[in-house]
């Protein structure tokens, strides 16, 4: 018997069911084999935004947009505390950094497919999403990343510096592992005491994410926060000879774990809500 052509209505059916079974396969990824960890109840998601910069280019459009436009808009969706960030000594070219948490997997897909549509947005972001031409963007590109929590952290933390607005610095970290397992056996070991021991330092996590979405995987990224850079150097210098990182450190199970560590030191811009 012969195989009937496929036709554009079963074209488009057979179309639809990939995509279904594509993301079926997504999410499924994102829930932990037997014996590993869970999300925790009450946990984030946490999706993290770098709108990349031409240099030199200014940023007035896209600061308008996050501030009087897409973070408000989270707010009213009762996505809260978005922080926004700039590096000011990137070195692979300027953008900002944006920190949304979202309480589940369906937050994160419904407000990104939604909130450019929604005519508040486009009243108050009017500017940001008209860019008058292709030379003059708001920005050049966006890469995004969505992350699991840590059981160790398993919501955003708001640093006490942030809530009385005060000065602050962050320092985000991404470690690249060389093997999928490896990665894991990082995130292991952190819940296994390196955040404990960051805490107790003082060094102020504001969230542990191992990336299930994004580039450069298989990798994890955290953030810290600190009053200023000398304090930061002096608690992650205490954090280099504690003795709970020593002792994992030399845990033969935890060894090469990371194949590369980028560091970035950021600051909030004055909407930031972190």
């Amino acid at each position: 018997m012969g195989v009937k052509p496929m036709n554009d209505l079963n074209r488009r059916d057979f179309l639809k069911t990939s995509l279904a079974v594509s993301a079926t396969a997504a999410l499924a990824a994102a829930v932990p084999a037997k014996g590993a960890t869970p999300r925790p109840e009450g946990g984030e998601y946490i999706e993290l935004r770098s709108y990349r910069l031409r240099p030199g280019a200014p940023h007035a459009l896209l600061d308008s947009y996050l501030e009087e436009a897409l973070i408000p808009t989270l707010n009213d969706l009762k996505v809260e505390s978005v922080g926004a960030f700039t590096e000011p000594d990137a070195k692979d070219g300027p953008a900002v950094w944006v920190l949304i948490p979202h309480p589940t997997l369906q937050s994160a897909a419904s407000v990104n497919a939604t909130l450019n549509a929604d005519p508040a947005v486009q009243g108050m972001g009017s500017a940001y999403l008209t860019s008058p031409t292709k030379e003059q963007p708001a920005f050049d590109r966006i890469d995004s990343w969505l992350f699991l929590p840590f059981s160790g952290l398993p919501r955003l933390a708001v640093p006490a510096l942030a809530r009385a607005r005060k000065p602050r610095v962050f320092e985000m970290r991404t470690y690249e592992s060389f093997s999928e397992l490896k990665a894991l056996k990082k995130v292991e070991m952190f819940n296994a005491g390196e955040i404990g021991v960051m805490q107790e330092l003082n060094l102020s996590p504001v969230f542990y994410g191992q990336a299930l979405l994004g580039r450069d995987l298989p990798q994890l990224t955290y953030m810290l926060c600190s009053p200023d850079m000398e304090t930061h150097k002096r608690n992650w210098a205490a954090f280099g000879v504690h003795p709970v990182w020593v002792k994992l450190k030399n845990d033969p199970q935890y060894a090469d774990t990371v194949s590369k560590i980028t560091s970035r030191f950021m600051v909030p811009t004055p909407y930031s809500q972190i």
